[in-house]
């Protein structure tokens, strides 16, 4: 299973609350086969703790450190918000799930800094289509 799957990219997204969009980001990686069900709430009891808004306009919702044993393929799932969605006090485009096996969500997480660093690449996803944001994040058509 790849890292990327095609159908965990939503485009066109509407504002919703911050706990909504974490919960359907976390639905697409369950639905997918990354991770159990149990691993949403992780995700959610993250955020209460530390929230995963990195600046530049993107949102990394992953799971808290016990949840690791709940995930069984490292994937992510990319929702793009054209108009943002508000998190905490701040507006994000781009919400990108994440569940990492062992220490690969750190590489996972790289990769995403490495690809978004710029305000003109994070404007790019946010326009883009779901076959560009695909090859953004894998390299591949």
């Amino acid at each position: 299973m790849e890292l990327l799957q095609k159908n965990n990219i939503l485009l066109n997204c509407k504002a919703k609350p911050k706990e909504e969009v974490i919960r359907e980001v976390g639905r697409l990686l369950y639905e997918s086969g990354y991770v159990d069900e149990v691993y949403i709430e992780a995700m959610l009891k993250r955020e209460l703790t530390f929230s995963t808004n990195i600046g530049n306009g993107i949102a990394i919702p992953h799971g808290i450190e016990e949840a690791k044993k709940n995930i069984k393929k490292s994937g992510i799932a990319v929702m793009i918000f054209p108009e943002g969605t508000l998190w905490k006090d701040e507006l994000v485009y781009v919400v990108i799930g994440i569940a990492g096996v062992g220490e690969e969500h750190l590489e996972v997480l790289a990769n995403i800094a490495d690809k978004l660093s710029s305000p003109e690449a994070v404007k790019e996803l946010i326009t883009g289509s779901g076959d560009e944001i695909y090859k953004v994040f894998t390299g591949e058509e």
